[in-house]
């Protein structure tokens, strides 16, 4: 990921911990920073053109999402993936988004669900391109967009922050052949339901898509064992 987006924010006047701390998540999410590896903050503010205070303070951020280890004496480094902590960020995330349409599912309009389709129209876009990057975001936004339209947006922040160690196992996953087809079917398999009026319908089909990522995370362990934690 460039430097370059983070380097326009920050011209813009943007908050900087906040920007390194969104650059640093990526990178570890996409695997660009791998598990173990060290995090000097001299280094990272000089290549981002910031103090070490903002990436200290990010740091430290991430090391309560379990993305970073801290150690005295030793220093910062990337975390292992931890299948406990994936299946914990499972359930959060399962629990509040299903909630938020059971609850809010009656609500959502023609609009709101054009608005969806055209998500899932960018999002075979980006699987024909094999662009596993862009289509992570747009799987974000797609998710984001439907809390918002049951009236929830603000408690995507919680399953955000809760699924920190479950990004990286989902972004393991995409570039797997037809993958992304599957994903798109499922979104598709929510949305119709929706559609037709039929919100217990939408919020079963939104259980078994959001429990994909334990389907995977197996055989992502037994492909990837490096990248880990030990049992």
């Amino acid at each position: 990921m460039s430097t370059t987006p983070l380097l326009t924010a920050r011209v813009r006047g943007e908050n900087t911990r906040r920007l390194v701390h969104t650059w640093l998540r990526r990178q570890i999410i996409e695997l660009e920073l791998a598990p173990g590896e060290p995090l000097s903050e001299a280094e990272i503010g000089s290549r981002l053109g910031v103090s070490r205070t903002p990436v200290r303070e990010s740091l430290i951020l991430l090391a309560e999402e379990g993305l970073v280890e801290v150690f005295p004496q030793r220093g910062s480094f990337v975390g292992p993936i931890r299948y406990e902590d994936v299946v914990s960020a499972q359930f959060v995330r399962e629990a509040i988004e299903c909630s938020s349409l059971e609850q809010g599912g009656a609500q959502v309009t023609a609009g709101d669900v054009a608005e969806l389709r055209a998500l899932i129209v960018r999002q075979h876009e980006a699987e024909q391109g094999e662009d596993a990057s862009a289509f992570f975001d747009l799987d974000e936004e797609f998710h984001l967009r439907l809390m918002r339209a049951c009236g929830h947006e603000s408690a995507w922040r919680i399953v955000a922050s809760a699924k920190a160690q479950m990004d990286r196992a989902r972004r393991l996953s995409l570039p797997e052949g037809g993958k992304m087809t599957g994903l798109i079917e499922q979104h598709e398999s929510v949305i119709d339901a929706l559609d037709r009026g039929d919100v217990a319908g939408a919020v079963e089909r939104l259980r078994e898509h959001l429990r994909v990522v334990l389907q995977d995370i197996t055989h992502i362990q037994a492909e990837r064992p490096e990248l880990f934690a030990r049992a």
